[in-house]
């Protein structure tokens, strides 16, 4: 579909660790919620990323539990919110963001921009 705009038909939950998102162009994403989360492009979490690993840093009781997605709100007509099960809902997900987030055999085999390769 050159020139048309990049848009998801179907958002769907597949068991308690996957979305599976199914795109206008017959592309179908799959992606794990906890990729998601680590790819949450708030300041918030961009800032805990770039940070050192803290090797004394204590767990929160929240962090114990297993992280699920409670709902996701279109933002627009250029994304999603994922409010998560822990209530962190800052990060929003752009529609190109999420499809270069994508985890499916076809995406992960494609080389990435600026690799070395």
């Amino acid at each position: 579909m050159p020139g048309a705009e990049l848009m998801p038909v179907v958002l769907r939950k597949e068991g308690d660790d996957r979305l599976i998102v199914e795109w206008n162009d017959g592309h179908q994403s799959v992606y794990a919620w906890t990729h998601l989360r680590a790819h949450c492009s708030c300041a918030g979490c961009r800032d805990e990323r770039e940070k050192p690993p803290d090797p004394f840093r204590l767990l929160k009781p929240s962090e114990l539990t297993p992280l699920k997605a409670v709902s996701m709100p279109r933002v627009g007509r250029y994304g999603y919110k994922i409010v998560w099960s822990d209530g962190h809902d800052a990060g929003i997900y752009t529609l190109e963001h999420l499809r270069a987030l994508c985890q499916c055999s076809q995406c992960q085999a494609r080389p990435v921009a600026g690799a070395p390769g």
